[in-house]
């Protein structure tokens, strides 16, 4: 075999090669498009009723900061 019919075999393969790779990609891209419609990231939205509840936990924790931050200021003046 000579050194052209070995550069002419390698060019076969690395085009068969090149060809899978493609088809490869193809279908992880068509099933990474399908698991992201199918999978949700992130935070899951909250309902009406739970954001209502972390609304009065939260306004009862900011009331009693104040109350604290305002005896401590008190406290502090004299």
């Amino acid at each position: 075999m000579d050194l052209t019919e070995i550069i002419r075999t390698l060019y076969v393969e690395k085009a068969k090669v090149e060809n899978s790779i493609a088809a490869l990609e193809a279908l992880e891209s068509n099933s990474a498009d399908g698991l992201r419609t199918a999978r949700r990231r992130g935070r899951k939205s909250m309902g009406t009723q739970e954001r209502q509840q972390v609304s009065e936990r939260m306004k009862k924790y900011w009331a009693s900061w104040r109350e604290s931050a305002a005896s401590a200021a008190g406290a502090g003046s004299d």
